[in-house]
């Protein structure tokens, strides 16, 4: 007998869950710099008109997708049209693949919370955090020597997670999003008051706001824009899909998705602020130009903050436990809506019990995440599969849905259109046809493109990497997707 489907305790309790999955370690990190490398005040512009003109449909049409199929994504596309369900199932694939490297720098993050108290990095962060913390291997090659303060921490990660998506989805999901998203708020707004206050703040902010007009006739910023709001919403890639089939009946998801698209862009907003006003105090205190001091990524959040937050005199434990907490609670959010994707599959399709679910898929990843990243090329795997995975792995699954949905199921279409229409009280029409059939699949298309004329132009990393770790580890993440996706394709339901 198999267990009745989930549902969200109320509207609320999925927007808590959708944002959450939204706002993770990479709004902290990634969009600051994102801004400031492609126009500053004026990649505001672009960033706008492609949440309004891309993000917000693709996220209204995953909404439609698994409200109306009342499942994950393999059972979502494949009610839509039969041989969708592979694409389903890639979408479950890429999750899969993100989940076991997010785990890992969510470790990081945590690790740092108490790092901060006393600043153990001492006078070299950039030292502490490659030789001393990750003790990573100078050689190119793949290596497994084991890290085991790594170790544990990661181990620790992992039950978390699990505990959580073991309690369900109201139970687990949708708590503990009530608990972490509150608590991320007030942190990183305390963060960012202590911040602004800080000498040379003015300056970070002039730097990050500051418009360079000329940057928004160069298409790669737009691209940029694109780019980064497709990634920002976990769209594309079966997280909103899967949240949404656990919505009940009558749902306003056109007001839903509204709310959570401008929560996440208010909040990546407020991250630039913070980010930037403290950058800016870093180089006051250097006497440096800002540009001298930012950095995007690993970088900014483990090298660059830890050498802000030890010039910070008697405020400098406070100040870095605020920013790692806030990294690793937004992370832990992002992670189990990951991993809700493959487990929601799996019940669909096999009709396995929750618990089964979790454990297989939460049990499965934990190990092999545990086994890679606790090793001394850690960092190396999470370059390279995080990018391959998201340059090529979530592109090319939210092309594809578009394609199908919007090119060869011209019916399909207007289906999700009327489905949204009957219960939301903002109607999409012929705009948000054409954003869906001309304008986010150019776009997606490109970046495609550019991603891999890049990738067998040059192999990645520049020669940092051997060929052969690249081709294990990036290019085989795109085959474990594609071969995962045929393999359950083709299992029977049951």
């Amino acid at each position: 007998m198999t267990e009745k489907r989930e549902n969200w305790s109320a509207r609320s309790g999925f927007i808590i869950a959708a944002v959450g999955s939204a706002v993770g370690l990479g709004n902290i990190w990634r969009f600051p710099y994102v801004a400031y490398e492609n126009g500053g005040g004026a990649f505001l512009i672009p960033y706008l008109i492609a949440l309004l003109t891309a993000g917000l449909p693709l996220l209204f049409l995953d909404y439609a997708v698994g409200h109306r199929s009342n499942g994950a994504p393999p059972k979502a596309y494949k009610q839509l049209w039969k041989p969708a369900e592979t694409l389903g199932w890639w979408q479950v694939c890429v999750c899969l693949v993100i989940g076991l490297y997010y785990a890992g720098v969510l470790t990081w993050a945590g690790s740092y919370v108490y790092f901060s108290m006393g600043q153990l990095w001492g006078d070299n962060p950039e030292k502490f955090f490659f030789s001393t913390y990750l003790q990573t291997a100078d050689t190119k090659d793949f290596e497994m020597n084991f890290v085991s303060h790594l170790f544990w921490p990661l181990v620790g990660v992992w039950m978390m997670v699990l505990a959580i998506l073991y309690g369900g989805v109201k139970k687990g999901v949708e708590l503990s999003n009530k608990i972490f998203m509150p608590l991320l708020i007030v942190l990183f707004t305390i963060l960012v008051i202590q911040a602004v206050r800080l000498p040379g703040a003015v300056e970070g902010l002039n730097a990050f706001f500051t418009p360079n007009w000329a940057a928004m006739m160069d298409y790669k910023v737009w691209l940029a824009a694109y780019g980064h709001i497709f990634f920002s919403l976990s769209v594309g890639f079966g997280i909103m899909v899967t949240y949404a089939s656990y919505l009940k009946p009558k749902t306003n998801l056109t007001g839903s998705g509204l709310i959570v698209g401008f929560a996440n862009s208010s909040f990546e907003i407020l991250a630039g602020i913070g980010v930037f006003a403290a950058l800016g105090f870093m180089a006051h205190a250097a006497d440096k130009p800002v540009a001298e001091v930012v950095s995007s990524g690993i970088g900014l959040a483990f090298i660059v903050f830890p050498k802000l937050i030890s010039s910070l005199g008697a405020g400098a434990d406070l100040f870095g436990i605020l920013f790692f907490t806030s990294l690793f609670v937004a992370g832990i959010t992002s992670m189990v809506s990951i991993l809700e994707v493959p487990i929601a599959a799996l019940q669909d399709k096999l009709k396995w019990k929750r618990i089964k679910a979790v454990t297989v898929v939460g049990g499965g990843t934990g190990v092999i995440s545990i086994f890679l990243f606790s090793s001394t090329s850690a960092i190396k795997l999470v370059d390279i599969i995080d990018h391959f995975i998201n340059n090529l792995g979530i592109v090319s699954g939210a092309l594809v849905s578009i394609v199908m949905v919007s090119w060869f199921k011209r019916m399909l279409m207007s289906e999700m259109e009327m489905h949204i229409n009957h219960i939301s009280t903002i109607k999409l029409g012929r705009t948000w046809e054409f954003t869906l059939t001309v304008i986010t699949p150019v776009v997606l298309l490109s970046t495609l493109l550019l991603a891999l004329n890049s990738l067998i132009q040059n192999s990645y990393g520049g020669g940092d990497y051997a060929n052969a770790m690249v081709l294990c580890f990036g290019w085989g993440s795109i085959v474990f997707c594609a071969l995962g996706a045929l393999v359950m394709s083709r299992l029977k339901d049951r």
